[in-house]
């Protein structure tokens, strides 16, 4: 479902009227969209759980007041960031447990090695300002145009260009060897 079309602005109307049925598909259409930007932002896919619940409730609560001039993605999009930058702010300094579920057929050296990027990667992507990495996440993760990403994030596409280049010359920085 992508925005513009009829059927998603029917969809969008009815769950605004109070559907909850339409309100349900919008959510099944999103909430994977949602999750993986909000994971990609905190670093958590718990913290994510808590984000993408509060991102829709946001959502339904604003519904009625949505207004069809970008598409409906982009405006969930948006609402999905500003939620996950809200969760860090409210974040406090805690040290994150990792889950190591090994693969039986995976060496226990490969296991470590895997973790140990996967750790260095989401490290990086913490370590680079909210702006930043919410561009390079809803491009790289969510596969989204530049133009989508400058609408999500209500900002020019040259801003956008900017922080992608920025965050991918800080993660290519803090993650050579």
């Amino acid at each position: 479902m992508d925005g513009g079309t009829s059927s998603e602005a029917r969809l969008v109307e009815a769950a605004a009227s109070g559907n909850v049925g339409a309100f349900s598909e919008l959510v099944h259409e999103y909430r994977g969209r949602v999750l993986r930007t909000a994971s990609g932002i905190l670093g958590s896919t718990e913290e994510a759980e808590d984000v993408a619940q509060e991102v829709f409730v946001r959502v339904w609560n604003n519904l009625s007041r949505y207004r069809a001039e970008g598409s409906i993605s982009s405006w969930i999009y948006r609402v999905a960031v500003n939620a996950a930058i809200d969760a860090l702010r409210r974040r406090q300094k805690e040290v994150p447990l990792d889950e190591w579920h090994r693969d039986p057929t995976e060496a226990p050296e490969e296991t470590a090695l895997r973790h140990d990027r996967a750790r260095r990667v989401r490290e990086a992507l913490a370590s680079l300002p909210p702006g930043a990495r919410s561009a390079l996440i809803l491009r790289e993760y969510e596969q989204l145009s530049y133009k989508e990403i400058a609408e999500a994030l209500q900002i020019p596409i040259g801003t956008v260009m900017s922080r992608l280049n920025y965050a991918r010359r800080a993660l290519k920085e803090r993650l050579e060897p």
